[in-house]
């Protein structure tokens, strides 16, 4: 069992489908509260083709922010921000990682 297959068992794994049908796999990081809303750090689950050390580009971690909101079944959804509140949450993301530095 490759790594993805360890990770996709847990439950705490949050699949998305884009408008293609194509499904993706994300873990969440952390969550960043921004102006009474919070906001999701989502990493994509990769497979692990090419394994350790690879430089193909293809095998980078992709990061992904998404507002987290609570739907009509009282269920978090996470969908995409609005530019202005991407803006806002990498600027509050960078200010935490300049404090962890």
């Amino acid at each position: 069992m490759d790594k993805r297959e360890d990770i996709l068992d847990d439950d705490f794994v949050i699949e998305m489908t884009d408008d293609k049908g194509n499904v993706f796999y994300y873990v969440e990081e952390m969550i960043i509260p921004v102006d009474g809303e919070n906001f999701a750090l989502l990493i994509e689950v990769k497979d692990e083709a090419h394994g350790e050390g690879c430089d193909c580009g293809c095998c980078d971690d992709e990061v992904v922010i998404a507002k987290v909101i609570i739907n009509e079944h009282g269920e978090e959804e996470f969908i995409e921000p609005t530019d202005e509140e991407f803006e806002k949450v990498q600027a509050v993301y960078d200010k935490l990682l300049d404090e962890e530095a």
